[in-house]
């Protein structure tokens, strides 16, 4: 296809304001970044928050209402992505690694998707990876995908599924194959998490040659691959993702000043490669949305 899609990832967990003072942390900002992202070229935004006096993460329903609220004031247009990755952190205590540490926020799944099921976005992030992730492991166990799978579909919301690694796409064949997940999934491949999938052209193709019949897929990557990574997904067919939670830097040097920048700049190189941004219309009878 010559027009691809493009997802702006707006903050993430883990970018913090000490690596960019420009991430968005209320969900004012939050949604205005998104509306930016959306005049920028994006067809779709992924979305996490945060609480506004802590910085931290947060999963409080209210957070994304709001979010999602101020983006739908202005447009219906724009596809909005919610993430369920919270909820799968286990940090072993020092003196006992069975008990939980500080830093572990394992939910029951009805918690992961509680903000799904009561907003009805237009997709859901839904991760597959148990995975050492920094310090700690993410524990996405088949029993709890296969249940936040059930509760997205009946929210009438397109997961899209996240693969860190060839065990995730392993494991997301298996899931079609039982009917846990439904086939020609869309999904994503995470490129940059240290003990995942390492960015390269190799890679890409590898991980795209596991995927399943009729898969919609994006590759992006993060860090300084963030941008390299979203015009390899493109030249192997993939759809793109750029924004603050991937990438901090809008060129060496250059901290970005907005997600709408990365989207500006994303949206320049895939120009000058050949490609076309398709428009939220476009992408939404692609995703069947």
């Amino acid at each position: 296809m010559s027009s691809v899609i493009l997802t702006c990832a707006l903050l993430g967990n883990f970018t913090t304001r000490t690596h960019n003072p420009n991430l968005p942390i209320t969900p004012a900002e939050i949604a205005q970044q998104a509306l930016d992202a959306w005049r920028a070229g994006a067809a779709i935004v992924h979305i996490h928050v945060r609480d506004p006096g802590t910085e931290l993460p947060s999963m409080e329903v209210a957070l994304y209402a709001e979010v999602v609220q101020r983006i739908r004031d202005v447009t219906d247009e724009l596809i909005i992505n919610l993430t369920t990755g919270n909820g799968g952190r286990y940090h072993p205590s020092e003196d006992d690694p069975a008990k939980a540490g500080p830093r572990t926020n394992l939910l029951v799944p009805e918690k992961r998707v509680e903000h799904i099921v009561q907003i009805r976005p237009d997709i859901a992030t839904l991760d597959l990876n148990t995975m050492v992730f920094g310090s700690e492991v993410v524990i996405n166990t088949p029993a709890n995908v296969r249940a936040m799978a059930d509760m997205i579909y009946d929210a009438g919301v397109r997961p899209e599924v996240e693969l860190f690694d060839s065990g995730d796409i392993a494991l997301m064949n298996d899931l079609i194959k039982e009917g846990s997940l439904r086939p020609a999934p869309l999904c994503s491949l995470v490129m940059g998490i240290k003990y995942g999938f390492q960015p390269s052209p190799e890679t890409l193709l590898y991980a795209r040659g596991l995927l399943p019949e009729g898969a919609i897929w994006t590759g992006f990557g993060t860090g300084r691959w963030a941008f390299p990574m979203l015009a390899m997904s493109a030249i192997a067919g993939g759809q793109v993702r750029i924004g603050l939670e991937d990438a901090v830097w809008l060129s060496r040097g250059e901290l970005a000043p907005s997600n709408a920048a990365m989207v500006t700049k994303g949206r320049r190189m895939l120009e000058d490669l050949g490609f076309d941004l398709a428009t939220c219309a476009e992408a939404r009878k692609r995703l069947a949305l």
